[in-house]
């Protein structure tokens, strides 16, 4: 008799996600492999779901919803099932991140985490993290992007250093249509993108990359991050430093247009003038199966959780 791993639902999100879909599978006298026939994926993949031993997708929780008609439980259920597969020294900022009214940030090496593609994002991941693990975070990230769906969206303000766009994570594919994903935003009213170029010299950022948070009632937010951990702070002397620093950053980088151009050059005399066309505000499609994100690509470039 095959012993069948019992969850408690009060774990964590996962185990409550793998419970829940168990009991309605159960409930509906479905086997497996019957219920895989119905959301198109194996028995074997609903089973390590519902053992928590894999995390679960988007499709596949909206996949559960339609099959048991749950009334998007299980999508809804999913956010917190991502946002529970993120490190924990990243949670809370994660968590403010998600409230934010206005987001402001400067990035000296990578492109910030709520505008990376699939592939970038895993690239960045796989550095520090095994296959299995890279899924589970690159789907956490591209959840974090879902605020920028939203019908009333956070005001978003990115300024890239230069050497961002210069710097090859995952190869030339993943990096055209990464500045690709940047330039769709070029029309965005809610994110804007400045290059801060390397003719602008010494400047305010020198001291690494920060992310500021601002709220409709809540104090304002500084944070940024070191290789083991964070530091997120509501200070009002730093908040004051920080902001002044960033005005600094905003008027010593191109101006929002001359930032699209310099990324569209790069794109074209770098890797290629080919662009695959990416909405505007919206994070990449998820594969269309009810499985996880695509396995990742080696990179030498740091990933953190930015």
């Amino acid at each position: 008799m095959v012993h069948v791993r019992q969850l408690d639902p009060s774990a964590s999100p996962l185990e409550y996600f793998g419970f829940e879909a168990r009991r309605l599978r159960e409930a509906a006298g479905m086997t497996l492999e019957q219920l895989g026939k119905v959301i198109y994926c194996t028995g074997s993949l609903i089973g390590q779901v519902e053992t928590a031993a894999k995390v679960p997708s988007r499709v596949f929780a909206e996949a559960l919803d339609a099959a048991f008609m749950t009334d998007g439980f299980f999508s809804r259920l999913l956010g917190l099932v991502l946002r529970s597969q993120l490190p924990n020294w990243f949670q809370p900022y994660a968590d403010m991140e998600a409230k934010a009214a206005f987001i402001s940030t400067y990035q000296c090496q990578v492109v910030h985490g709520l505008l990376q593609t699939p592939e970038y994002a895993a690239a960045l991941m796989a550095v520090e993290y095994p296959p299995d693990k890279v899924e589970e975070l690159v789907a956490a990230r591209m959840e974090r992007q879902r605020i920028l769906l939203r019908k009333q969206p956070p005001a978003v303000w990115v300024v890239l250093d230069e050497a961002v766009l210069l710097r090859e994570v995952g190869g030339r594919e993943v990096m055209r249509r990464q500045l690709t994903r940047l330039l769709a935003y070029r029309d965005d009213p809610w994110v804007n993108v400045q290059v801060l170029p390397f003719t602008a010299g010494v400047h305010t950022g020198l001291m690494g990359s920060f992310n500021l948070l601002r709220f409709e009632d809540d104090p304002d937010i500084y944070y940024s991050e070191s290789y083991d951990e964070a530091h997120m702070t509501a200070n009002s002397q730093v908040i004051r430093e920080r902001s002044v620093a960033y005005a600094r950053l905003q008027a010593d980088a191109l101006p929002v247009e001359e930032s699209a151009d310099l990324i569209a050059r790069v794109l074209g005399e770098r890797y290629g003038d080919r662009t695959d066309a990416v909405t505007p505000g919206r994070p990449p499609a998820e594969p269309s199966s009810p499985s996880t994100v695509p396995a990742a690509r080696t990179s030498s470039t740091h990933s953190r959780c930015k």
